[in-house]
């Protein structure tokens, strides 16, 4: 299976990097300047950028700056979602609301320290499983 990249704008790269590793399983695979960091969780590579710092996802394009936020998101599949709800809310994590029920399973959006929202997801259905 092909690696996926995905890239985030984050305010602060060493405080995105402390919130993927210790509360949603990511690894640290590089972090050459204070502006940019690279984790893993399986086949998904998470690029860090901070605003303005480089050509990477930081720079201006089109007169537009990039900033955190906004709704695009990954899924990340758990396996049980109210677990990781009360796991995340001790650890003083941010929620976008409570947990959705949708028709192919349920989904909470949790956000990381810049605003970013990731998205955790439980299927109710085989078929809506996010891995193999």
């Amino acid at each position: 299976m092909a690696t996926v990249s995905v890239r985030y704008i984050v305010d602060d790269v060493d405080a995105a990097i402390a919130f993927y590793r210790e509360h949603l399983g990511f690894t640290e695979r590089m972090h050459p300047a204070p502006g940019f960091a690279m984790l893993a969780r399986g086949d998904l590579r998470l690029l860090l950028s901070a605003p303005g710092g480089g050509p990477g996802g930081g720079a201006a394009v089109g007169g537009v700056a990039p900033a955190p936020g906004g709704w695009n998101r990954f899924a990340l599949e758990v396996d049980d979602l109210a677990a990781e709800v009360e796991r995340l809310k001790g650890a003083g994590a941010v929620l976008r609301g409570e947990i959705v029920h949708g028709v192919g399973g349920d989904q909470v959006l949790v956000e990381d320290p810049s605003g970013n929202p990731v998205e955790l997801f439980q299927p109710t259905r085989p078929e809506a499983r996010l891995r193999g």
